[in-house]
């Protein structure tokens, strides 16, 4: 696997925030339900927190290697 240019890396920590963002709200509106299953926002948590390490591993590549 090949790896991706700037505009793919930008584009897909885009799509990241998105997901990010989306499953955020979702959490919310779980936690504000009296019958929410703890398990489904176990997981989401999860997930959202797996997406945050993803886009910061790819902001990290578009970061320049500097010189020792």
């Amino acid at each position: 696997m090949e790896p991706l240019n700037p505009s793919e890396i930008t584009q897909r920590i885009a799509t990241l925030k998105l997901e990010h963002r989306e499953l955020d709200d979702a959490i919310s509106r779980l936690l504000a339900d009296i019958e929410a299953d703890e398990l489904t926002i176990k997981r989401l948590k999860k997930r959202k927190l797996w997406l945050k390490d993803c886009i910061n591993r790819l902001e990290s590549a578009l970061i320049p290697d500097e010189p020792a």
